[in-house]
């Protein structure tokens, strides 16, 4: 039997789009894949944000809980994106980096040990002159930290996200009782998750109010994921697991 990174690295799933999404008209949202918070615009050249890696409640079979900062999958069919993933083999809990250049599959990234209360950083850098988004991620825990570069054919840089996530294979995947995850300077003591488009460069809560989604996870009408509102400052909130 292979050990369980090994299983896990070579899962066929993928962080994708938004699938399912039901926009209300009032600034939130549902979505059978996503939780958190999505910002719109034209032209973004950065997301950026931290969290602290929540522990999993493992039950029987195999569950998943991603969390990620990103560029693209609101309205589009790419996603720029590097996070954390938790996922239940058999009752255990396993924790891994990982980035995506969605359509193509998840890299983890063996490099950087993830357990639970680790503080994450990461961002998604769009670099104009070369056309190459760069993801890096950060263990700020433990020191290590990667990055990787790539040009992604057909991206439209309209969104930037901030996300808890049930992963997909050709379906959405069960998603992991997680507890509760922490974005955010208020909640990690680091950086707050900010963006950055062609007119508004800042925290989530600065952008316009009509740009900003708060996104509600929702399978078969039960709220499985929910956000909290944006802290006083608009650079942070949690999300809370909630069914699965």
């Amino acid at each position: 039997m292979l050990p369980a990174f090994a299983q896990v690295a070579g899962a066929p799933r993928y962080h994708a789009p938004i699938q399912g999404k039901s926009e209300h008209g009032d600034g939130t949202a549902t979505s059978a894949n996503w939780s958190g918070y999505a910002v719109t615009g034209m032209d973004f050249t950065k997301a950026a944000g931290s969290w602290i890696v929540p522990a999993l409640t493992c039950n029987s079979g195999a569950e998943f809980a991603v969390f990620w900062v990103g560029i693209d999958g609101w309205t589009s069919s790419t996603v720029e994106q590097t996070g954390t993933e938790g996922i239940c083999l058999g009752g255990t809990p396993v924790y891994l980096a990982w980035y995506e250049f969605y359509p193509a599959l998840l890299v983890p990234i063996p490099s950087i040990a993830v357990k639970p209360g680790d503080k994450m950083s990461a961002s998604v850098v769009y670099n104009t002159g070369t056309a190459e988004f760069t993801v890096e991620i950060k263990n700020e825990t433990t020191g290590k930290d990667y990055s990787k570069s790539s040009t992604v054919a057909g991206a439209e840089r309209t969104s930037a996200e901030f996300i808890a996530e049930a992963p997909s294979a050709v379906i959405v995947l069960p998603l992991a009782d997680y507890g509760t995850v922490l974005f955010g300077k208020d909640n990690t003591g680091l950086g707050g998750c900010t963006a950055e488009d062609s007119a508004t460069n800042g925290v989530i809560g600065s952008f316009p109010a009509a740009s900003i989604e708060q996104i509600t996870m929702e399978k078969n009408n039960v709220m499985e994921s929910i956000p909290s509102s944006l802290s006083s400052d608009g650079s942070s909130f949690s999300v809370t697991w909630a069914a699965p």
